[in-house]
Formats: C-alpha cells, sequence, structure tokens
C-alpha cells in the first residue's frame, strides 16, 4: 500500500486476503508515520 506523507488520511480498501472492506486511518507529522488503525467494516 502506498500512502502519501504529506498528510493524514481515513479511506476505505478491499482487503487483498478476504475481500472484506477496511477502513484506513494513517496519521503523519513532519513526514513520519505516527499512527495507522485498520479496522474491518461490516464484521
Amino acid at each position: 500500500m502506498l500512502l502519501d506523507p504529506a498528510y493524514s488520511q481515513t479511506y476505505v480498501e478491499d482487503c487483498e486476503v478476504c475481500c472484506n472492506p477496511i477502513e484506513l486511518h494513517v496519521n503523519f507529522e513532519e513526514g513520519e508515520l505516527v499512527g495507522f488503525e485498520a479496522i474491518e467494516i461490516g464484521q
């Protein structure tokens, strides 16, 4: 997965293994990843 370190992001992507949607939250500060959370949707 490619992430843009220019800003924090929230988006939904299908899991490559089970195809269920996953909500992703990524947080960057000064170009460095400081937080990452993945939540399976609908389970």
